[in-house]
């Protein structure tokens, strides 16, 4: 019945929605992530840079990253590919290019509702831009009941079993003990807060990350003489006009999405939770970082896997088995045996830093629904209970129910988005013209958006000159010169 439910909601009704609404997105703002490819590495490389005692753009970069590049990357394609053949890459890399749309307009309104915790830190994500921007407070409780469920609970628990038997079948290590580590691992992160979480995934994502491209782009470079040819196959299965897989079209669709939308999380209300902790200077910096990250998570780490899989000679039209094992053979066939232990190890960096990631998300939602320190400590206690339970236990079904929140979740959280459409459109109308200017860093004016409920400490009424911009008196006299 879970399994119906979910086929049903998740691939039928959250396609419709995430590709619907995200080519709505697209076009209503004129392509923006196309219009702002190029800025989004200048925008990347001033990430870098921080404030004293906040977090800066490119932490709440490497947190979403944290959650974003994750078993999807792995498992995920290898199912993708097993069930829709390699036209489903096609479609992983439509939906991409959709949800950098969506994931743009999400993140930046998540910025513009974001409220100041008193710490000099930030929180927000859908509950806040869905209780100040649209005032349903009913629905913003609904959207962080659901978050709180899906990934603060059943995700965590999922993963802990993932990496613990991933590492037994490797290294033969016993799951309970994996789980007791990882636990002790996570409970060392959680005591330092945000701060500390961004920290670890500062430095766990960029090793994980670059060692996993690093080895599939070695397996790649191995066989770059048939890449074209590999390319093609993808194009022409992606359309059916390939004979050996013509009879995939639907299933290549309907997994590219699928498989597409849950790797990259455009659209879900995921994301946006991370992405408010920043302090930048315009909330449109961070929709563009963000939608970078998608396009980081698809077109690189995706397409990455992918070829890997297509390129090794291992896997052959109906390949019967899950997605980590297709992986780890289609490796190991390539570079040796050392590919399954290498697969794994990556895997167990994916997912501990995907359970720091969702965590956070349901620590941020518990937070929205309560302030009470006694019902943070012990959600972080179930947390560490269910990492080290998840790791002794088969959680398929709860797994099957994690599916059907997270498009309950999605489906609330696009919802807003639609409503509030007009405002981000204002918000990035905003960017673009002081872009236009000449303006290298745009600074968000909160006087101009004084109809919204923004918390003016988040955002002054008087914010500092914009980088590139001069500041001049009523008279035109430049600053410098009075």
């Amino acid at each position: 019945m879970l399994e119906v439910i979910n086929d049903f909601l998740s691939g039928k009704v959250l396609i419709v929605l995430i590709v619907g609404l995200g080519s709505y997105f697209t076009i209503r703002s004129r392509f923006v992530q196309l219009r702002h490819f190029f800025h989004m590495f200048a925008v990347f490389r001033d990430s870098l840079k921080g404030s004293a005692g906040q977090l800066s753009s490119f932490q709440a970069l490497m947190l979403s990253l944290a959650g974003r590049v994750g078993a999807g990357n792995i498992a995920g394609v290898g199912i993708a590919v097993t069930l829709g053949g390699p036209g489903a890459v096609f479609w992983m890399w439509v939906t991409a290019l959709v949800g950098m749309s969506s994931s743009f307009f999400e993140c930046t309104l998540a910025q513009v509702y974001k409220r100041a915790d008193g710490d000099g830190l930030y929180r927000g994500g859908p509950a806040y831009y869905i209780q100040h921007g649209l005032k349903l407070k009913g629905m913003a409780i609904v959207f962080s009941v659901l978050l709180l469920v899906t990934y603060g609970f059943a995700f965590i628990g999922l993963q802990s079993y993932t990496v613990t038997h991933s590492l037994q079948n490797a290294f033969d290590f016993n799951p309970q003990h994996t789980g007791i580590v990882l636990a002790v691992l996570l409970a060392i992160t959680f005591i330092g807060g945000i701060k500390r979480i961004a920290s670890v995934s500062d430095l766990l994502v960029p090793i994980k990350t670059l060692a996993y491209i690093g080895v599939t782009l070695y397996v790649i470079g191995t066989q770059i003489e048939h890449v074209p040819a590999m390319l093609e196959t993808i194009f022409k299965s992606a359309f059916g006009l390939d004979p050996a897989f013509a009879g995939l079209l639907g299933s290549a669709i309907v997994m590219g999405v699928k498989r597409g939308v849950f790797a990259n999380e455009a659209g879900l209300g995921s994301a946006p939770n991370v992405a408010a902790v920043a302090a930048v200077k315009h909330p449109g910096a961070q929709g563009v970082v963000q939608a970078f990250s998608v396009f980081l998570d698809t077109f690189v780490i995706c397409t990455c896997t992918a070829l890997l899989i297509l390129l090794s000679g291992f896997y052959t039209p109906g390949f019967e088995g899950d997605g980590i094992v297709l992986t780890q053979n289609s490796l190991a066939a390539v570079v040796g045996d050392w590919g399954r232990m290498f697969v794994s190890v990556a895997l167990s960096l994916f997912v501990f830093t995907c359970i720091l990631y969702n965590y956070y998300l349901g620590e941020n939602s518990l937070q929205f629904l309560s302030r009470s320190r006694a019902l943070l400590m012990l959600f972080r206690g179930l947390v560490l209970a269910l990492v080290v339970w998840g790791s002794m236990q088969d959680l398929t079904t709860v797994f099957a129910f994690a599916d059907i929140t997270m498009t309950c979740l999605a489906f609330v959280n696009l919802v807003a988005l639609a409503m509030l459409f007009k405002v981000g459109l204002r918000v990035m109308r905003d960017y673009d013209e002081q872009r236009r200017a000449g303006v290298k860093q745009p600074v968000f004016d909160s006087s101009k958006f004084a109809d919204l409920d923004l918390d003016r400490n988040a955002w002054p009424v008087n914010p500092p000159a914009a980088a590139g911009q001069t500041e001049t008196s009523p008279q035109g006299v430049p600053a410098a010169q009075r």
